[in-house]
């Protein structure tokens, strides 16, 4: 078993995979971690499955889950958790706006105790179109669940296999992962 499982769930994101795949790559080994890189195919229509075909067909360490329709991705990162093997579960965006070189951090933060760590996108160079209902919505769901995130919905997370075998999203549901979580009892953080 490796001891991390990246899952990537993507659609459409032909561009981005070989750049994606290799700084995952170049960042778990500078850790000498043993990996494992599940792709999450959300019925791309671009031209992606073939990218990740050739992926994994050099790389023995990328497994590949292809949805025949768009399903969203609640149900990508489901079947992605559901495949996963590692002790730590990454997920991450397929668009290159998170970045892989932050797994070390997210991995220290669950060494340091937590169960599961939320990325915060800090800086966004999103319009205010974007920006404000996300900020809206993070301050409305931080009053609500009473768990002090910034950034509820970004892409990029680690979990203990504990949480990814005990949550179970659809729908929706990927942007309340933190607090379903937490409602399980696990200790949730966040970094920057």
């Amino acid at each position: 078993m490796p001891s991390l499982s990246i899952v990537v769930p993507l659609y459409n994101e032909r561009e981005s995979l070989d750049e994606l795949h290799g700084r995952i790559v170049e960042t778990v080994k500078a850790m000498n971690a043993t990996y494992e890189i599940v792709f999450v195919d959300d019925g791309s229509t671009d031209g992606s499955g073939e990218v990740l075909g050739a992926l994994a067909a050099r790389d023995a360490n990328v497994r590949t889950i292809r949805f025949l329709a768009n399903s969203g991705k609640a149900a990508g990162l489901q079947a992605g958790f559901d495949a996963a093997t590692g002790d730590v579960v990454i997920t991450m965006d397929a668009d290159l706006q998170d970045d892989p070189a932050e797994i070390p951090a997210l991995v220290a933060a669950l060494e340091g105790g937590l169960d599961m760590v939320s990325g915060w996108k800090k800086e966004r160079h999103d319009p205010l179109s974007k920006t404000l209902p996300s900020k809206v919505f993070n301050t409305v769901v931080r009053m609500v669940s009473g768990l002090p995130l910034h950034d509820f919905n970004c892409g990029l997370k680690a979990y203990r296999r504990d949480v990814v075998k005990t949550v179970r999203i659809y729908g929706e549901l990927h942007r309340w992962i933190p607090v379903i979580a937490k409602f399980h009892g696990f200790r949730v953080g966040e970094i920057p």
